[in-house]
């Protein structure tokens, strides 16, 4: 019997305009998207960046990032897309891996500085900030649409967190409350967010490429510990994949950026790079 005390969950449907259904999941992705875009050319104005070069290149990576991310989720559930092929595409119901989406925009951005002569470090030092802030405002999709949770857990232990009660109500999932992954890594996103952005314009703190590679290390250090909350992991064998980018992520930025301390890179000071 269900407690008469819980609340309905929150519609996942932001409206409805004729035929088309627009869901909260892609209003809020759409958002960070935006928010994202505009930090990152005005950033881009202190260092040179036309604000078309952002534009362009948002046309490119945004397609291909969601399409790379979906390809990347259903791979790796494969045995249940095999059976349902017709929901493979419907990605308004969730089901886009970050990680997917993250490799699928890198590659882009490769292609593209190189096809408009830009240094390709300092445009993901420019994007990596706002990048881990849309990624914070994306999980409130997962929470719209009741996924990317942890284990069974007690409105009590939630309440003992100091967790708002229309969280907590909405954590209430299949009979069980859950523990609110999606709000730790938010959180953890947004944090992270907050200190490149208060720090990337110190004097003599950050080489060309290193805000990028921190930005890396700090996601795929909380990723790995928060993913190994969660319940619906996507796996290879016994091995959760996410956790296992994780660490392939962070020791490959580390190592990058101990190797490039030792080459004659330029600082950034003030938020112009000194070349």
């Amino acid at each position: 019997m269900i407690n008469p005390g819980i609340k309905a969950a929150l519609n996942p449907i932001a409206f409805q305009a004729g035929p088309f259904t627009i869901h909260w999941y892609g209003v809020i992705i759409a958002s960070g998207v935006v928010l994202a875009l505009l930090l990152a050319v005005r950033e881009g104005k202190r260092e040179g960046i036309s604000e078309d070069d952002f534009y362009d290149y948002l046309l490119w990576a945004l397609p291909i990032a969601i399409i790379c991310a979906r390809i990347y989720y259903v791979v790796f559930q494969w045995s249940y897309y095999s059976q349902h092929p017709s929901e493979i595409i419907a990605i308004w119901d969730g089901g886009i891996a970050i990680y997917g989406a993250i490799l699928g925009g890198f590659i882009v951005l490769l292609v593209f500085c190189h096809y408009r002569h830009l240094s390709s470090w300092l445009m993901m030092d420019i994007i990596a900030p706002t990048l881990i802030m849309a990624q914070g405002i994306g999980r409130w999709g997962n929470f719209m649409n009741q996924e990317a949770f942890g284990d069974i857990t007690t409105r009590a232990h939630l309440m003992a967190q100091h967790i708002p009660n229309w969280i907590i109500n909405q954590m209430y999932i299949g009979g069980h409350y859950r523990i609110p992954t999606f709000l730790y890594e938010s959180l953890w996103d947004l944090t992270g967010f907050a200190l490149l952005m208060l720090l990337r314009h110190r004097k003599h703190l950050f080489r060309r490429g290193e805000i990028f590679l921190t930005y890396v290390m700090w996601y795929a250090f909380g990723r790995f510990f928060i993913e190994g909350m969660r319940t619906d992991s996507l796996m290879l064998g016994n091995i959760r994949i996410s956790q296992l980018l994780s660490v392939v992520f962070f020791v490959s930025a580390l190592v990058i950026l101990i190797v490039q301390r030792h080459k004659n890179i330029p600082w950034y000071d003030n938020g112009i790079s000194k070349n």
